[in-house]
């Protein structure tokens, strides 16, 4: 019916950097690479990680929406304070411990529709590529071995320390963060940030590498430079986390990086902004805390809870409510019984109203996605297309090959947003379910309303609702919103 050609579609995105949106100029022609900071793997994500995670998984399908070949990692961090303290309070290995994490946090991804990348690089299999990254940054003379014995990067070597936190280094000097004094032992400036700490085996028990620098592990800032270079290059096209990880976790990346390999480290920055709970920030001690396993065990799916992460702009606060996820129910429901309703039209005459329809819709959701990413913008734009294509049903003025048509279009949608279904329910409908209801048109046609509103309820205590349509009657689970 009309070409669906993203060629035309230059995306522009908003780099932290600069604080502006700029086109998208990628270093190889067609391509683009894409580092995103993963799980630490000593519990449960939490939905406030999966925001990020959502928007990442969104960027990564809006680029390939547009016709860009994307290689992207996510790195793994399974060694640092948390999962070595998790570790030697069960008194397990630390691999036995992080390993339960991380296959869960896989299960999660596949529960909310978020795509496998290329790369999953564990810090631990990387510590080679670690210490090189430490040897050259001591030779260079940037780094330096502390009093207890760790090495530590010196932030007054790198004059453009601040760059993209626009922190001024006079006053990072003057007194560091709660985050970076966290790293303190002992060196020679507060704001300094460990590279290799040092091996204490009352804080570590019996976990620890060896290195030219002694026993001890990689600082956490340290493994997604050596893994990002590792993978991508020297430099990458797009980094992309919270905004949580600007200062000091991407701030350090950019330092050592830069340090070591003297070439620019990332050209475009992209981070998400938080997200709350019934406008409180998240937190246990507030009750308000929630896994992804916590929504799914009160009944809401994946698809539920991708939806309410994605459909507020990724640079907006989030706030989190289960009214707000009640009501994205809803609207799923609305999007999937109109598919519904597209795949039930046959027969019929191609008109011209069908057609101009789908080429604004197909625009306006260009247009939006390429303009960083405005997922607000291109799902009013499909929902504005099912308010028009209804009004054409309900005159009887889509045809069959009409209705093909804009299904063939929300599937293209679906590569990005990855919500739809275009599975019919009664495939799903259990078969007695189904003979009761086949048992009750036959009721209905005898005249037999006594046997035909038994066989109703019946089919209501087996938890499905039964909907006339213009085709039929038809089944739905009671509770396929949620």
């Amino acid at each position: 019916m009309f070409e669906m050609d993203t060629s035309g579609f230059s995306i522009r995105l908003h780099n932290t950097e600069t604080r502006q949106k700029e086109n998208f100029e990628p270093l190889k022609n067609g391509q683009v690479t894409i580092y995103t900071c993963g799980p630490t793997v000593y519990d449960f994500a939490h939905i406030g990680n999966f925001r990020t995670y959502v928007f990442e998984d969104l960027l990564r399908r809006t680029f390939q929406f547009l016709g860009y070949k994307v290689t992207q990692a996510m790195n793994i961090t399974d060694v640092d304070d948390k999962t070595i303290k998790g570790a030697n309070a069960k008194k397990v290995p630390l691999k036995e411990y992080t390993q339960q994490y991380e296959d869960a946090f896989f299960e999660d991804l596949r529960t909310l529709n978020i795509q496998q990348v290329e790369h999953y690089p564990a810090a631990t299999q990387h510590i080679p590529e670690m210490v090189e990254v430490i040897e050259r940054l001591l030779e260079e003379g940037i780094a330096y071995r502390g009093g207890d014995g760790s090495i530590y990067y010196a932030i007054e070597k790198f004059p453009q320390y601040g760059r993209l936190s626009r922190l001024n280094l006079a006053e990072l000097q003057a007194g560091a963060s709660e985050r970076v004094a966290s790293d303190e032992y002992d060196k020679d400036n507060v704001a300094d940030f460990v590279l290799w700490k040092s091996f204490n085996a009352e804080r570590d028990g019996n976990i620890f590498w060896e290195s030219p620098f002694g026993p001890g592990r990689p600082g956490w800032h340290l493994e997604c430079s050596a893994m990002a270079m590792k993978l991508l290059g020297a430099t990458i096209d797009i980094h992309c986390g919270g905004v949580d990880n600007i200062f000091p976790h991407h701030e350090n990346e950019i330092a050592q990086s830069e340090a070591y390999s003297g070439q620019r480290f990332v050209n475009m920055w992209l981070h998400s902004e938080h997200l709350i709970v019934d406008g409180k920030k998240m937190s246990k001690s507030l009750g308000n805390f929630y896994t992804l396993r916590d929504l799914l065990s009160s009944g809401y799916s994946g698809t539920q809870v991708r939806y309410m992460l994605l459909h507020t702009h990724y640079r907006t606060q989030l706030n989190f409510t289960m009214e707000g996820l009640d009501a994205v129910k809803a609207s799923l429901q609305r999007l999937n019984d109109f598919i519904q309703r597209m795949q039930e039209i046959a027969g019929g005459t191609p008109g011209d109203d069908v057609k101009p329809i789908l080429q604004r819709t197909f625009t306006r959701f260009s247009e939006a996605l390429a303009d960083d990413l405005n997922t607000s913008a291109a799902l009013a734009a499909v929902f504005d297309m099912v308010h028009d294509i209804n009004v054409l049903c309900d005159d009887h003025k889509v045809a069959e090959q009409e209705a093909q048509e804009v299904l063939k279009l929300l599937q293209r949608f679906d590569q990005v947003l990855g919500i739809l279904s275009f599975d019919r329910d009664e495939e799903t409908v259990p078969s007695e379910v189904l003979k009761l209801l086949e048992r009750r048109q036959q009721a209905r046609k005898d005249k037999d309303w006594a046997l035909a509103d038994q066989l109703r309820d019946e089919i209501l205590s087996s938890g499905y609702l039964i909907e006339d349509t213009p085709s039929g009657a038809r089944l739905k689970p009671k509770n396929l919103s949620r």
